[in-house]
C-alpha cells in the first residue's frame, strides 16, 4: 500500500467517526423529545440553574431550553426553532423524523454507500413527498369555519391544555379571522393578536377580548378616576416629571426660600404640563415606562387626578406599536407634540377587578376598525400552567396561519407519514440502482412516525404500524392511527387533520438538515 493510499484511507477513516459521532448526537436529541409527539405524549419538565421550572410539551419549547453543548445536536434545536417559525407546529414531529432519517444514513453508511450518493437520493425522496402530501390534500374555504376548527382541536390535543380544547379552539380561530379578509389573505400577521396573560382563574376564563386589555394597574395613588366613558386616549413616551440635568450634578440648598422656590418650579413645570395635556381633551393618559428617572412622580399623579385624567403608567416599550395599531392612537415624544389629533376615541376604560389576583384595564367600544388587531386574555390557576396555555394558543394560532398561507387540509394521525412511506416504496422499485436503496430505506425511517405514535398512547406498536401498511397499501390513504379508541380508522372521518403546510414543511426542513449533517466529515474548532 502506497503512502498517499494509507492517507487517504485514514482520511476516510475519521470522515466516518466524524460523521458516526455526529449522527449519534443528533439523534439523541431526537431520542429525548420522541416520547412528547402525539395527542399521548409525555410532558418534559426542564429546571433551569435559577430554579425555574417549566412544563412543556412542544417541541420547540424543550429543544430551545436544553442547554446542548455539540454543534450537531444544536442543529436540531434549530430545525425544531425553524420548523416553529415556518408552520408554528409538527414542533416534535419534525425532529423525530430527522433522527429516523439520520438512523436511516447510518445503515446506508455501514453497506458502504457515498454521503454523497445518499443525499441526492434523499433530495429526491424529499421532492417526491411533497407530490404525494399534496395529491392527498384536501383544499379549505376560509369562509369554512368548522375546517380550521378541526385543525386547531387537533394541534390542542397534544397539548397540557387538552382537555379546554373545545373553548381554546375558537378563541384561536376567531381571533385570526378578525385580523385577516378571509377571501384575499395569503398570511397572518400574529402580532396583531395579542396574548395577554393575567394568573388566577381557571383556563376556562380564557376569552377574546374586543377591544384592548392592558395588565397595568390605574395609578389609583392621587385618587384619580377608574373609570372613563367616552375616553379620548393619548399615549405618551415622555416622563411626567420635572427634569433632570443631563449631567449628573448636585444642587445645594442652604436656606428655606431657595428651597422653596425649587419646590414651587417644580410644581409649575408639571402644573403646566398636565394642562396642556387637559387641553387636549385627553382624559385617560397611557405612560411608557421610563428607566432613567419616574415616569410620573406623586405630585404630577395628583394634577392629573384634579383634572379628572385616568393614569396607566410602566406601559411596556414593545407593546407601544400593537397599543397604537389597534387603539388608532399616535405615541407622542414631547410635550409641544400633544395636540388633540394625536388621540384615540373610546366608549368606556375601566378597570376590571379579576378577583384576588389583580386587575386589568379594558378599553371597550374603540371607534378605529381596530385597526385589524384583537386581544385575548389568557387565564390560569398557576405560573405553569398559565405559561402553556399561552404556547398552545400561539400554536393553534399558527395552524390557522398555515391554513391561510397554504389552503389545503391533510389527515393526521401519522397517516401522512405513512402514505409517504408506502407511495415512496412503490416509487424506488420503478428506479433501480444505489438509489434506489436509499430512498427505500428513507420510506421506511418514515415508519417511525406512526411507531412512536402507537408507542407513546400504549399500544402495540409493530402490530398496529403493520395493520396501517397495509391499509394504505390497499388504498386507503385517509387511514391513521386512532389514539382514543386504539385501532386503525379513517382519519379525516373522525376529524383528526392538520395544515398541509406542517407536514411539507417538517419533511423539507428535516432532509435538509439531515443532507447537512451527512456532508460534513470533519469538525474543526477554532480557538
Amino acid at each position: 500500500m502506497s503512502a498517499p493510499d494509507a492517507k487517504q484511507k485514514a482520511n476516510d477513516e475519521k470522515g466516518q467517526d466524524v460523521r458516526s459521532t455526529n449522527i449519534l448526537a443528533a439523534r439523541a436529541v431526537a431520542d429525548t423529545v420522541r416520547t412528547s409527539l402525539g395527542p399521548k405524549g409525555m410532558d418534559k419538565m426542564i429546571q433551569d440553574p435559577k430554579g425555574e421550572v417549566i412544563i412543556s410539551n412542544d417541541g420547540a419549547t424543550i429543544l430551545a431550553q436544553m442547554k446542548l453543548m455539540h454543534p450537531t445536536a444544536k442543529m436540531m434545536a434549530e430545525l425544531s426553532k425553524a420548523q416553529d417559525v415556518e408552520a408554528g407546529d409538527g414542533t416534535t414531529s419534525v425532529v423525530v423524523i430527522a433522527g429516523a432519517l439520520l438512523g436511516a444514513a447510518q445503515k446506508l453508511l455501514a453497506k458502504g454507500i457515498h454521503p454523497q450518493t445518499i443525499t441526492e437520493a434523499f433530495l429526491q425522496a424529499s421532492d417526491e413527498a411533497e407530490k404525494i402530501l399534496t395529491a392527498m390534500s384536501v383544499p379549505v374555504d376560509l369562509g369554512n369555519r368548522d375546517q380550521l376548527l378541526q385543525s386547531a382541536m387537533t394541534s390542542l390535543n397534544s397539548k397540557v391544555v387538552s382537555q379546554n380544547a373545545d373553548q381554546l379552539a375558537p378563541i384561536a380561530v376567531d381571533a385570526v379571522l378578525k385580523v385577516i379578509d378571509p377571501k384575499t389573505a395569503t398570511n397572518v400577521d400574529l402580532n396583531d393578536i395579542r396574548l395577554v396573560k393575567k394568573i388566577g382563574g381557571t383556563t376556562d376564563d380564557t376569552e377574546l377580548v374586543d377591544g384592548l386589555v392592558l395588565t397595568q394597574k390605574v395609578s389609583k395613588a392621587a385618587g384619580g378616576p377608574r373609570r372613563v366613558e367616552k375616553a379620548k386616549v393619548g399615549l405618551i413616551q415622555f416622563c411626567l416629571s420635572a427634569p433632570k440635568t443631563d449631567m449628573e450634578s448636585n444642587i445645594q440648598v442652604r436656606d428655606y426660600s431657595a428651597m422653596d422656590r425649587l419646590l414651587r418650579e417644580e410644581r409649575t413645570i408639571l402644573a403646566k404640563m398636565v394642562k396642556q395635556i387637559a387641553k387636549t381633551g385627553c382624559n385617560v393618559l397611557l405612560v411608557q415606562k421610563s428607566i432613567l428617572r419616574d415616569a410620573t412622580t406623586d405630585l404630577s399623579l395628583d394634577f392629573c387626578a384634579k383634572a379628572k385624567i385616568l393614569v396607566v403608567r410602566d406601559v411596556e416599550r414593545d407593546d407601544i406599536e400593537f397599543i397604537s395599531k389597534i387603539l388608532g392612537v399616535e405615541p407622542v415624544a414631547n410635550i409641544e407634540q400633544f395636540t388633540p389629533d394625536k388621540l384615540a376615541n373610546a366608549d368606556l376604560v375601566h378597570e376590571e377587578n379579576l378577583g384576588g389576583e389583580g386587575s386589568v384595564v379594558r378599553f371597550t367600544g374603540l371607534t378605529s376598525s381596530a385597526g385589524g388587531c384583537v386581544s385575548v386574555l389568557v387565564r390560569a390557576s398557576n405560573q405553569l400552567l398559565l405559561d402553556e396555555t399561552e404556547r398552545s394558543i400561539h400554536d393553534a394560532l399558527c395552524v390557522v396561519r398555515s391554513l391561510v398561507k397554504k389552503k389545503a387540509l391533510i389527515p393526521g394521525g401519522a397517516a401522512p407519514e405513512m402514505e409517504i412511506s408506502q407511495k415512496l416504496a412503490a416509487w424506488a422499485r420503478t428506479l433501480g440502482g444505489i438509489s434506489a436503496v436509499c430512498i427505500e430505506h428513507y420510506a421506511e425511517a418514515l415508519e417511525l412516525v406512526p411507531y412512536t405514535l402507537a408507542e407513546n398512547a400504549g399500544l402495540q406498536p409493530v402490530e398496529i404500524v403493520t395493520k396501517l401498511r397495509a391499509a394504505h397499501a390497499q388504498g386507503e390513504k385517509f387511514h391513521g392511527i386512532n389514539v382514543k379508541k386504539g385501532c386503525i380508522s379513517d382519519i379525516y372521518a373522525e376529524k383528526v387533520v392538520q395544515p398541509l403546510l406542517v407536514s411539507t414543511s417538517s419533511i423539507k426542513m428535516a432532509t435538509e438538515t439531515v443532507r447537512m449533517i451527512l456532508k460534513i466529515d470533519d469538525v474543526v474548532i477554532s480557538r
